[in-house]
């Protein structure tokens, strides 16, 4: 009777994970058209939208749909994207975000007619950087982890052998906006799929030096 008792515990705790990652996520932007099934949040999106600042453009946008939690402290986020890129600059990813002047997007990016891993810092104006793929997959896996005061990023083809494009600053010890986020800057949308979106908590760094240099 325990043992039922724990594996019912046990489901509920589990599908209160997985409503925690996507069901009870808001939105920034809300776009017309998308909806959740499973673990996985399909959306058409919004035309003519971006988020930039001012760098190199000389314009600022912050106006694309960002489904998204809040976060404190250290974290691994990743997510499984599909996109029907069709327009240049189009884009689909992940974005870690404080406010409209400091956030990180990096993803998917049809440029040139390829497929690129790209990353947008911004901390008041925007960079961009682009690492074009040998290949066109069917879908791929981004991956964010922020530890300290910086936030790695990663690619991957199977979720199980990551590339790291890109070490870039963030400010730490401050809650951040986490959630996926997707633009059509110069096309008119597309439909994008992002599947078994997933934060796992990681134990504050220097937190842990401190417990071990005063172990009992």
């Amino acid at each position: 009777m325990k043992k039922i008792a724990l594996s019912i515990l046990m489901m509920s705790a589990m599908q209160g994970l997985s409503a925690q990652s996507l069901e009870k996520m808001q939105w920034f932007n809300e776009p017309s058209k998308w909806d959740i099934k499973g673990n996985a949040l399909s959306m058409f999106v919004t035309p003519q939208t971006d988020y930039w600042r001012i760098s190199h453009y000389g314009f600022t946008v912050d106006d694309a749909p960002f489904y998204y939690a809040t976060y404190g402290g250290e974290f691994e986020v990743k997510v499984k994207l599909t996109g029907d890129y069709k327009a240049r600059f189009d884009q689909m990813g992940l974005m870690i975000r404080i406010d409209q002047e400091n956030y990180i997007k990096t993803g998917i990016e049809f440029f040139e007619g390829k497929y690129n891993v790209s990353t947008v810092v911004t901390h008041h104006t925007s960079d961009w950087s682009v690492l074009p793929l040998d290949k066109t997959p069917p879908f791929i896996w981004v991956k964010a982890v922020r530890r300290l005061d910086a936030i790695e990023i990663y690619y991957s083809y199977d979720d199980k052998n990551y590339v790291m494009t890109r070490n870039a600053p963030m400010q730490d010890n401050r809650p951040v906006m986490v959630g996926v986020m997707a633009a059509s800057p110069d096309g008119k949308g597309f439909q994008a799929k992002f599947e078994e979106f997933k934060v796992t908590h990681l134990p504050d760094q220097r937190r842990l030096n401190w417990l071990k240099q005063h172990a009992e």
